[in-house]
């Protein structure tokens, strides 16, 4: 068994992402094992995965088997390498990757490896390392993590000020008379009995707000800039569904038949790509300004559009 107090660099650190980042190489699954069946204790009580520490909290580890160290085999070279290429930016406080489309943020739900466990598995003796924020699995583009607890903070709280301007670029299908739209409609989650996650608009929902630009038009098309107002889950697939232009590629919220048509035409995933960052930051007067380049794919099909 063992005991592990709470430092400065994890204080207000959720439990889950706290063990995680100290085992290195465990199964998550392991991890929300032992926490579901009370193994895991804080202050000799249990907890659940959401639960945040304090400075001066003693943790209880349970032992870890042999075998269940040996089942967490780490991401291989191929993933390790994509993720070091994908880097755009790094100092002491931020990294920040141009994540791949079919790479999620984290493990889970099927998922072994995620962009955390990959960049921890590159960095084994690296501190600190958390996810600032969430991108969907088919989504590519900038990414930001905190090298520090204290950049952690800070980025969570600039998104929750909105003051972090997070801008997309996205194919739609269709056509607006008009250069700019404002999708302006409330989006509820649900569970669907397969267990499936899908996000509607609903009146009873959170409010939901995403401005977008036109920036090229096609046949059939548009490539459109998409800047969030607010930070909702599925956000801009949802709203660009609404408005009766959905994201191209969107196996979810998407017309099967346009989809269909566009993978012939070469469009294998979905056209949504963060490309950009901007966010003050203390200490830089100007801020952090990120881009991310469309990948080469999407690129390449935006050419043959022209």
């Amino acid at each position: 068994m063992r005991y592990l107090v709470v430092k400065e660099d994890a204080d207000g650190q959720r439990i889950d992402n706290f063990l995680l980042t100290r085992l290195k190489g465990v199964p998550r699954s392991w991890v929300y094992r032992v926490l579901r069946r009370g193994e895991v204790r804080v202050n000799k009580g249990r907890v659940k995965p959401t639960r945040r520490l304090r400075l001066g909290d003693q943790v209880r580890i349970p032992p870890l088997r042999t075998a269940e160290r040996q089942a967490g085999e780490g991401p291989g070279p191929g993933l390790r390498q994509r993720l070091l290429d994908s880097v755009l930016y790094r100092d002491a406080e931020l990294l920040v990757v141009n994540k791949p489309s079919g790479i999620a943020v984290h493990g889970g739900s099927g998922v072994s490896f995620g962009v955390i466990e990959i960049l921890r598995a590159i960095e084994p003796d690296a501190p600190y390392l958390e996810l600032a924020h969430r991108l969907d699995r088919d989504t590519s583009g900038c990414l930001m993590l905190a090298r520090r607890r204290a950049a952690l903070r800070q980025l969570q709280r600039l998104q929750l000020a909105g003051r972090v301007e997070k801008r997309y670029l996205a194919l739609l299908g269709g056509r607006w008379r008009r250069d700019r739209v404002t999708a302006d409609a409330p989006l509820r989650k649900n569970t669907l009995r397969s267990g499936e996650r899908v996000v509607r608009v609903d009146a009873a929902g959170k409010p939901a707000v995403t401005h977008f630009r036109v920036l090229q038009r096609f046949a059939g098309a548009m490539l459109v800039e998409a800047r969030l107002e607010t930070g909702r889950t599925h956000q801009i697939r949802v709203h660009a569904a609404h408005l009766g232009t959905p994201i191209l590629g969107d196996e979810k919220y998407g017309r099967e038949a346009d989809n269909r048509e566009w993978r012939a035409r070469g469009l294998k995933r979905l056209f949504l790509h963060a490309w950009r960052l901007d966010l003050p930051w203390e200490g830089r007067p100007r801020g952090h300004h990120f881009e991310a380049p469309l990948p080469d794919d999407l690129q390449r099909l935006l050419e043959g559009l022209k």
